[in-house]
């Protein structure tokens, strides 16, 4: 311990290097690491593919937009982001009449949402709120979300349990 001056100089650098990093660098270097991991079961089960997306290649994906209200913020809200349907056959899933989306969160709360909720103008995964990308603090940085305002379905609370924020991690099954 007889440089203890010496570590204390070399944190106190590397907190500067991080303080002084530019938004855009900060997130530059973020934008190649995968915020969403989606796998697909094969429909007997004995497979598994998986797919790893970066913030910027979900950018790449169709854009979906919708203006709604939710039960968890005030006024309405301005969503872009992918929607489930476009992001299902990205991925593969072709319109199944049956099985689940398993979505989980970062803290591993998971919900089921039937593959049949995966329509044109149904629900999506939203990586911006009001326009802006919504961090982990203000449920980012994803988050499905459903057009409520646009249909009374969307508006039960079965829907609104399906309503994941935090997303990382959906799983397509039987």
């Amino acid at each position: 311990m007889k440089n203890w001056h010496l570590h204390i100089a070399a944190l106190v650098a590397a907190v500067t290097l991080i303080c002084n990093l530019s938004p855009n660098a900060a997130q530059a270097a973020q934008s190649d690491e995968a915020v969403l991991i989606v796998a697909v079961k094969s429909t007997d089960g004995s497979d598994m593919q998986r797919h790893e997306f970066s913030m910027e290649e979900l950018r790449t994906l169709p854009v979906a937009q919708f203006d709604t209200r939710t039960i968890w913020t005030s006024g309405e809200q301005a969503f872009t982001g992918v929607s489930l349907a476009a992001l299902l056959t990205y991925v593969g899933v072709e319109q199944r009449q049956t099985g689940v989306v398993v979505a989980r969160a970062i803290n591993d709360y998971a919900v089921e949402i039937p593959v049949t909720d995966a329509t044109n103008g149904g629900p999506m995964v939203a990586y911006e709120r009001n326009g802006s990308t919504m961090s982990v603090r203000d449920k980012g940085p994803l988050w499905i979300v459903y057009p409520y305002d646009s249909d009374p379905t969307y508006r039960t609370e079965a829907v609104y349990s399906r309503s994941i924020w935090q997303l990382e991690e959906i799983t397509i099954g039987q």
